[in-house]
């Protein structure tokens, strides 16, 4: 398994935030929004997910959200460690409409009227919050591995708190690499094939894009817009767009019962429970959420392809 290769390009946004993307695929087949997690940047989606929705007849974008890889850092404020832990956001910080806004602006950029979001963990959120906010855009949703906002589900183990809170900033390459398959082996599934490889291409990606050094300021930013925005149950309702929620059930960075909760409050929306995956996209669940994501966009008035 490997990770894409993108032709990278920027756009600035009329917000004034530069953003760096890549396109997939054919620019006038209809399009999927590929949005990444916390801290996660647009390398992260493997080769494999990406190949099998273009030949499914789609283009896909990918795009580094703001505070994270090529795009552009904010200056806003960002929450302690305290405020983290009791769920406070600071005066000034950013939300995940304010995300969700970058997101429909970028398609706007590439001439993109509606789009198929798909976003994973925190991207999730994110595609949610644009599903509701910008409704003419979501063509439809699949939200994965995620959560609503609710402070009762979907919440990290215990032992990944524990993890999180002694982590330190990588001062190295080799210091970002380990620190990541430290906190993958916990979460992920470090028994598939050749998974360490790709964990370890993954932060050595992030780690050069980010211009060699760590951002953790940048990050607790991005936690900082989750806690602004905290419980979007009651949006969720209001979603129009055909959903699909996936979630794995030994899920320890967000608990499955964030996917249960995000599948009951959106109207119709599909929930299906994948056996034995946990936060990690490797070989095999990009394979299988390929299918869904196809499946899915297929029974979407006008979308077959």
């Amino acid at each position: 398994m490997s990770l894409a290769s993108h032709n990278e390009r920027f756009a600035t946004l009329p917000n004034g935030l530069r953003v760096c993307y890549s396109s997939h695929g054919r620019p006038d087949a209809p399009a999927i929004l590929l949005i990444v997690g916390l801290g996660l940047q647009l390398v992260y989606w493997p080769a494999v997910l990406i190949n099998q929705l273009v030949a499914g007849g789609y283009r896909v974008v990918c795009f580094d959200n703001r505070d994270s890889g090529r795009s552009a850092r904010l200056a806003t404020p960002h929450p302690t460690k305290w405020q983290q832990l009791i769920g406070k956001a600071p005066a000034g910080a950013y939300g995940l409409e304010d995300m969700a806004e970058d997101s429909a602006l970028l398609l706007d950029h590439l001439g993109i009227e509606a789009a198929h979001l798909v976003g994973m963990s925190m991207g999730g959120m994110i595609a949610q919050t644009l599903s509701y906010r910008h409704p003419r855009k979501a063509l439809s949703l699949v939200s994965i591995f995620s959560t609503s906002g609710n402070r009762k589900v979907g919440q990290p183990a215990l032992s990944m708190l524990w993890q999180m809170g002694r982590a330190k900033a990588p001062r190295t390459e080799a210091e970002a690499v380990e620190s990541f398959r430290k906190t993958m082996t916990h979460i992920g599934d470090p028994t598939v094939t050749d998974i360490e490889q790709l964990w370890d291409s993954y932060a050595t990606q992030a780690w050069q894009r980010n211009g060699a050094h760590a951002d953790s300021r940048a990050m607790f930013r991005q936690i900082g817009a989750i806690l602004k925005s905290a419980d979007r149950t009651h949006h969720l309702a209001t979603i129009k767009a055909p959903s699909l929620v996936v979630h794995g059930d030994l899920d320890r960075m967000v608990h499955p019962s964030g996917g249960d909760a995000t599948a009951k409050a959106i109207p119709g929306a599909t929930y299906i429970v994948i056996p034995g995956m946990r936060h990690q996209i490797d070989a095999l669940q990009a394979e299988c959420l390929a299918a869904l994501i196809l499946a899915h966009i297929e029974k979407v008035p006008g979308q077959k392809q």
